[in-house]
């Protein structure tokens, strides 16, 4: 029998499990493999929780009006005029995802890195995948003459080219692509008849709203994008699965929109009531979710760039983080110190860090990037301590220099430095 599908699971979960049995073990590991903002539920979504528990009945696949409201509503306050037609829920944006991979025809386009889950579901789906290099300020979308030229000799060579993924901020590198480079992206999706799938899971936890706007492709060539988000990054309940896409204007937009409600039909039915429940509540934005959010975000941002600042003191090249909890260091300036222990890829880069250091990372080639590179993913979210440390962290001027924090930021920082010394 031939099956096709992946024979293995998805990196970032497969490194969750693993760190988990071994701390269970006994092991004293940090976990930077993992982007879960591990942070305590909100009070007031775990009362929505309780008092939607009644809500046991299917309801409509798109979602119920009430909550598709709200995240219209969340939109509209973001700059991008929607209805609650355009909106459609899920059980996490993954399966939203996954359905668009089946409900638009051709290939997909990728920056390069990128999320771990973006390729294997256009494998899935019996789609080729094109990567595309990011330019060298940022991640989370391809540098536009690369983008370009990819399209032209993958079209030459029997491709199609139809869908382009971008990711604002992203997940991996912390970044967010400036309004001048999405426009410039957005402008080749135009020339070359792409749809837009942006992907804005991280809007909400960009680490200074002020200093670095977000312009979403929504808002340049909103005929022609789906956004996708949820709470899982910026209210940390991404065990509770609350996902959400927004569908384009005009009649494809509409078409589009229905052909991933058919899909979804069949594969996930519906959001769970509940869950419905507490999403309409947090997409409204009542003061205490504004409040956590901003507090999220600012707790995320201090301890990113406190582990970018130990990479950089080690010798590495590193983009700044500026949006979710996420750095992507690179050693290749200490390529010939790492050669002398036997580190020359990615792959060797990480195991030497958990092998020697006990550190745990995301290898870059697991995204995408190129093996032979000396790159990987630190996520950031797992080193705010256990429940009642959470709640001091988000609350603290300076939660890195938290004795909690500081030691696991302490351990980085020796063990980068060991490493590549």
């Amino acid at each position: 029998m031939n099956i096709m599908v992946p024979n293995r699971t998805s990196a970032n979960l497969a490194l969750n499990q693993l760190v988990d049995e071994r701390v269970a073990a006994g092991e004293l590991l940090v976990h930077l493999a993992f982007g879960e903002a591990r942070l305590p539920v909100l009070p007031e979504l775990a009362q929505r929780l309780a008092a939607g528990a009644s809500r046991a009945a299917y309801g409509p696949v798109a979602g119920d009006h009430g909550v598709r409201a709200a995240v219209a509503g969340y939109f509209g306050r973001r700059g991008i005029p929607t209805v609650a037609d355009q909106v459609v829920v899920a059980p996490g944006s993954k399966p939203l995802l996954m359905a668009l991979q089946f409900a638009v025809p051709g290939d997909v386009l990728l920056p390069q890195p990128a999320w771990n889950t973006y390729a294997p579901q256009a494998e899935l789906a019996h789609k080729k995948v094109y990567r595309v290099p990011i330019p060298a300020e940022c991640g989370g979308v391809p540098e536009p003459g690369a983008l370009q030229e990819t399209i032209r000799k993958a079209r030459v060579t029997g491709g199609n080219p139809r869908l382009l993924v971008l990711t604002l901020p992203d997940n991996p590198t912390g970044t967010l692509a400036s309004p001048e480079l999405v426009r410039a992206v957005c402008a080749v999706a135009e020339a070359e008849d792409l749809l837009v799938v942006s992907d804005e899971i991280y809007r909400d936890v960009v680490h200074d709203p002020v200093a670095t706007p977000v312009l979403s492709p929504a808002e340049v060539i909103p005929d022609r994008v789906v956004i996708t988000s949820g709470l899982s990054k910026s209210l940390g309940l991404g065990g509770w699965r609350i996902g959400v896409a927004r569908f384009p204007t005009g009649a494809g937009g509409e078409r589009l929109r229905d052909s991933v409600v058919s899909i979804a039909s069949e594969m996930w039915s519906t959001l769970a009531g509940p869950m419905q429940h507490v999403a309409e509540h947090a997409f409204a934005e009542p003061p205490e979710v504004t409040e956590r959010l901003a507090a999220c975000a600012r707790l995320h941002g201090a301890v990113a760039r406190a582990v970018h600042g130990t990479a950089v003191a080690a010798g590495a090249s590193c983009r700044p983080p500026v949006g979710g909890f996420y750095v992507y260091p690179d050693f290749e300036p200490r390529r010939a110190q790492l050669a002398g222990r036997g580190i020359t890829d990615s792959a060797s880069l990480a195991e030497a860090l958990l092998r020697d250091f006990g550190i745990v990372v995301l290898a870059g080639h697991l995204l995408g990037d190129d093996p032979q590179a000396l790159r990987f993913k630190a996520a950031t979210s797992l080193l705010y301590g256990d429940r009642q440390q959470q709640l001091e962290a988000l609350h603290s001027d300076d939660p890195a220099q938290l004795p909690h924090v500081a030691s696991q930021l302490d351990r980085i920082a020796a063990g980068f430095e060991a490493l590549a010394s």
